[in-house]
This record gives structure tokens, sequence and C-alpha cells, in this order.
């Protein structure tokens, strides 16, 4: 999809005009003072990608918005064009490319599939549309409990749907309270009768920490896990392809012994599906809060004479539970855990995409990104094929774990609550963003990822000589050697320097002879292919991802 194509002037002009009314071509070319040629162009853009339907009216074709596509819902929300004038001054509408973060113009902004998956969920106005439900949750538990009749409770219900971010924060602008002003904003939608009930008992930060739970963690079960699971299910048909594919082993940047790639991939299979459901219960374990402004249920006691069971039912509409005991927030310590859940997934994927990376160097070449016909590796070098996806994972990976120290910090609250986390504490959804489009991106260039297995053989032969050293002093050892590995550390000195392979010259010492003698013939053969020496490395590979397998078997 051409999503920079739609974002040009003209363009956004166009929907300006269509979101306020209906109109011929030849009226919106009049409108703009441009060839009606331009427009029809730009209409078949719009249809091409859903935007407008077009309607027959007293022998015209009307353009009329599509209001129904996810596409123009984003577009309205992230680029208006021109500028408006509101309450308290004039404003210009941002377009993605006056935002600052990168997440909004460069990964999130312009990927319409990574927009509907994220908004509903990470935006203010996934927020404040969560806030609203944590609104009518308190008011249908209010006349469950007959405080106020069901039809205020419906009344209220209905107006916490309507209610949009932009009226919110034209109100907090004049009266600079966000939560206030969203109880007014519901407020200003209902019967004299029903105003009372609005934000009834409650303080701000029942509605925040409570709107921050349930939005977290229906973004965790219905968005992130599931995308996390897609990346482990393309690791595990990874892993098990490869099982039987030979790899040198790599420690410290040197090659040390024989594996399989499969198994390498294996750990990441484990280490992520690991993550995964870590994550998972400590998203299921974040709690709300029902109990006023200092936690102490000062409010709702004066009207329930058990406010923990009024605290209990409000969450259950949210899906929550409620804190063990709150001050003016709910214990930090589960909103610090499933943070640190998510940067340690992230870690998982970072390092794989680090393995990935170098790997993909040219002196070691043994796997390569998918690359596209028309993509350029290089602004100067036409034959560079970077490996662009994973650097771009670590780097995000870079930009993110950081933030957990920040986290960390806002477990700090003196006494029943101060103001410190209140910019702080905004940024957790950049961190869930953050990994959902990293998982994304690895998902793709993982499923597609080319292994060179002849590159893989030829590394391994580098090493060949060399990598029955170990079995061969452990060997010697177990049969009696007295000093088994200084004695196969110098054979090893001698190879390199004389270029003798280090079985020739051990077969040629005498003295070692007795010791050799005494293998087995599963032994021999290993000592004499080295390409034997792989442990159970497949063996492993089948049983972790046959594990991982029945954990996500039904997700």
């Amino acid at each position: 999809m051409d999503l920079p194509g739609i974002f040009t002037k003209t363009n956004l002009e166009i929907l300006a005009l269509l979101g306020k009314e209906k109109l011929h071509i030849r009226e919106i070319a009049e409108r703009l003072g441009c060839s009606p040629a331009k427009v029809h162009g730009c209409i078949a853009t719009f249809r091409e990608h859903g935007l407008t339907t077009e309607r027959w009216e007293k022998n015209r074709k009307i353009i009329i918005l599509n209001e129904k596509s996810g596409l123009l819902q984003a577009i309205n929300q992230l680029m208006k064009a021109g500028k408006g004038e509101r309450e308290g001054g004039p404003t210009d509408t941002l377009t993605l490319f006056d935002a600052i973060s990168p997440l909004d113009y460069r990964y999130y902004g312009r990927n319409e599939k990574a927009f509907e998956e994220l908004r509903p969920y990470l935006s203010e106005a996934g927020f404040i549309r969560y806030a609203c439900k944590a609104e009518a949750a308190l008011t249908n538990t209010l006349a469950r409990l007959r405080v106020c009749s069901k039809g205020i409770a419906r009344e209220v219900e209905a107006a916490s749907k309507q209610v949009t971010p932009e009226e919110v924060y034209l109100e907090e602008d004049r009266i600079k309270h966000n939560i206030r002003a969203l109880a007014n904003a519901i407020r200003s939608r209902v019967s004299g009768k029903a105003r009372p009930y609005v934000h009834f008992t409650t303080t701000s930060h029942d509605i925040i920490c409570t709107a921050d739970a349930a939005r977290f963690k229906d973004f965790s079960h219905k968005v992130l896990v599931p995308k996390l699971i897609g990346l482990e299910r393309t690791l595990i048909g990874l892993s098990l392809r490869e099982k039987h594919t030979l790899q040198i082993g790599r420690t410290h940047g040197q090659h040390a012994e024989p594996i399989t790639f499969g198994f390498a991939i294996a750990q990441y299979v484990s280490r992520l599906g690991t993550s995964i459901t870590s994550l998972e219960k400590s998203a299921s374990n974040l709690r709300g809060k029902v109990a006023g402004a200092v936690g102490a249920y000062n409010a709702s006691s004066l009207f329930f004479s058990r406010p923990e069971e009024f605290e209990r039912l409000v969450l259950a509409e949210m899906g929550l539970k409620p804190s063990p005991i709150s001050t003016q927030v709910v214990e930090a310590e589960y909103m610090t855990r499933f943070v640190n859940d998510a940067i340690a997934a992230f870690g998982v994927l970072a390092n794989l995409s680090d393995d990935m990376r170098h790997l993909q160097r040219s002196e070691i070449a043994e796997v390569g990104e998918h690359f596209e016909a028309k993509q350029v590796g290089s602004s100067t070098m036409p034959q560079k094929r970077n490996p662009i996806n994973f650097e771009n994972v670590k780097s995000m990976w870079k930009e993110f774990m950081p933030r957990m120290v920040t986290v960390y910090s806002d477990q700090i609250s003196e006494h029943q609550r101060d103001l410190t986390n209140s910019a702080s504490s905004r940024f957790v959804p950049e961190i869930l963003a953050a990994l959902y489009l990293s998982a994304d991106r690895l998902d793709r260039i993982m499923a597609r990822l080319a292994v060179d297995t002849k590159s893989m053989k030829r590394n391994f032969g580098m090493s060949r000589e060399f990598v029955i050293a170990e079995p061969l002093y452990i060997l010697l050892a177990a049969h009696g050697h007295p000093d088994a590995h200084e004695y196969v550390r110098e054979k090893t000195l001698e190879s390199q320097r004389t270029g003798i392979p280090v079985r020739e010259l051990v077969g040629k010492d005498k003295a070692i002879r007795p010791y050799l003698r005494r293998l087995t013939a599963h032994q021999r053969e290993i000592l004499n292919n080295p390409e034997l020496y792989t442990g159970i490395a497949a063996k492993k590979t089948e049983s972790v991802c046959s594990h991982w397998k029945r954990t996500f078997r039904r997700r």
C-alpha cells in the first residue's frame, strides 16, 4: 500500500472538504482552484484504498467518505490538514511528519495494520476509552447496589461511549485537570438526575490505575502475546527444519564445538516461550482500584458497609482484581513486573537479532535476510545487502530497555502519593508498542531467513581438526592418562605451528597408543569424524520445540 502517496497537500484538502459535505468532482475542483482531472486522480487513489464511495444524486456522481474505513479513521486522527480554532487559542493540527517520536512518523503511523492493532489500547484515545469504561462500570455497580437506578447507569454508559479525546482535552485546558475533564464530558451528555453519579466516590487514580491495568491487560492478551506466539511458531518451524544442519558453535567469538543450527535457534524458542508465559501471567495480574484518595475507602464507606466488595464488583466489570491495599495508587510492583517481563522478552528478540546479524557478516555468511528486488542496501555502495531488520530490532531494544530504570523509579511515591510519576508513566505504552513492532518485524524476517548450509560446512571445516581436542582429552583422562588436558593442549599448539592435523600427531605418538586401544568403536568414530560430535543437539531441539508447541497449541 502506497501510504505516503495519500499524504499530499491536495489529498488532505479534499478529505477535509469531504468530511464536511458530499461533493461532485467539479465542485471539489472549484473549491480548491485546481483542475477536475487532478481531483479525479486523487479520488482514484482514495477509491483504491477504500477511503471513498460514490453515489448518483440528480444525475451527478457524488463523492462520499467511507466512514467505516480504518485507514480513514487513522488519517483523521493523525493527518488532518490545515489549521483549526479551539477554545483557548489557535493551534496547528499535527500531521504525521510534524510528530516528534519516530514511533509515530516512522514505525507506527504509516503501518496500517500496526496502527489498527495498537491504537485501541496504547493511544491516548485508547486510554480515554478505557477511562470512560471505568466510569461506566462504576455507575453500573452503583445501580446493581441500588444507589442509583438502572436507567441512570444506562444513560451514563451510553454517554461514556460518545466522549472524544478532543473534548476531554479542551475541557482540561479550561480546568487544568484531566480526569475531572473526562467526568465533565460525560456529565454534559446526561440528565440532571444522572450527573451526581458520574465519578461518584472515586478519585482520579481510581480511574487511571484501573484504565491502564485494563487496557494493558487486554492489549497483552489480544495483541501482544498472540504476536509473540506467532514469532515463537516461526522459530519452532525453523529450528525443527534445521535440527540436523551442522554448524560450528562459537564462544567468545571463537570457534568452539559443533552444534546444529536448529539447536542454536531452539535456545531462543525456549527463552522466548518462557518470556511469553511470564508476560502473560504478569499482564493477567495487573490490578485496579476503587479505594479513594488515600486508599482507605473514605468516600465509599459513607455509602457501603463493605466498600471492598463495592470495589471488587466495579473492577470485575473491567476484568480486573483489586490491589490488596492501595494508597491513591495501586501497589506499584504489579506494573513494574509487567513492564519488566515485556523488557525481558524484548531482550530475547534483541539477542536473536544480534546473533543473526553476526551470522550475516561477509566472512561468515551462514544466513541472510530476504532482500526485495528493488531494495537498496547502501546509498553509495550498490552491492551492499545489509542486515537492516536485525539491526533495527537491536536498536529498538537499546532505546527502550533503559526505560525500565524509569519504571523502577516509579515504584517510589511519597506517603499516599506524589506526582513524580505523572509524566514518566505515560511513556509505558511506547515500550509495549516497540516490542510489538519488533516482534512483527522479526517474525517476517525469520520466516524468510535464508540458511547457507555450504557456508556452514565451510566454516566448520576451518576448525574441523581442532574439534577433536575436547573429546580426545576427556577420553584420555577417562582411561587413566595423568595429564590429558596439557597433553592435548600441546598437540593443538604443535598442529597450529606445523600444519599437521592433531589426529595425525597423536596417532604417531607411541606413548599414547595404549590409551587409544581402550576406546570403543563409537568413541573412535567421533575422533575420526568430528562432524558427529554434536552431542544430543538434534534430540534436544526436538524436545524443546515439542514442549513449546504443546504449550501454545490452542492459542
